[in-house]
């Protein structure tokens, strides 16, 4: 019995995805072209990245349901999932891409079955571990939009907003100490 499956997972990437939505629609449109520093995604680039980047593991999963990524054709996906996240994208075409493809793959997720989740794919030789389970794989999914949000909120900072995780947490934090 496999405790954290297709359900959990879905529900856990909404909650993930929930939350980059929210630092999405915080960051104004014109700061939307601000790069930290040279040679690194635009706040804009970067959420669309975020929208597009689980498109590795759709293919790998989804498309062509792998057993091996022995051959498997990294550059040309990391060229098409590029050129992608570059496309220009108002606020709000970026805010749609983050829904729609959110949604599209939460929706994948909850028809998965433990069979499904407990197959293994081999890596490339020389890789290690020299497999992983597809669990294991499409968690990183939500995993990677994580490292990427906790980006995006220290670039919030630096522009001057509060994230919304620790507007919350002071809101929290004042309601108990209202209650004392």
């Amino acid at each position: 019995m496999n405790y954290y499956g297709a359900k959990q997972l879905a529900d856990s990437f909404r909650t993930v995805r929930k939350n980059t939505l929210a630092v999405a629609q915080d960051i104004p449109e014109e700061k939307y072209g601000f790069r930290p520093a040279p040679d690194t995604r635009s706040v804009g680039e970067l959420l669309a990245h975020i929208a597009v980047s689980q498109g590795f593991q759709e293919q790998i999963h989804v498309q062509e349901r792998r057993t091996t990524l022995a051959g498997f054709d990294f550059p040309a996906l990391m060229q098409r999932l590029t050129a992608e996240e570059k496309k220009p994208r108002t606020k709000e075409q970026t805010i749609e891409l983050l829904k729609t493809s959110g949604e599209k793959w939460a929706g994948w997720l909850e028809g998965l079955t433990d069979d499904f989740l407990g197959e293994q794919v081999a890596m490339p030789q020389g890789a290690t571990p020299a497999s992983r389970t597809r669990f294991d794989m499409i968690l990183s999914v939500k995993e990677h939009e994580m490292h990427h949000r906790g980006q995006l909120m220290l670039i919030e900072r630096v522009i001057g907003i509060v994230p919304h995780l620790t507007r919350d947490m002071q809101a929290r934090f004042a309601a108990a100490n209202a209650k004392k």
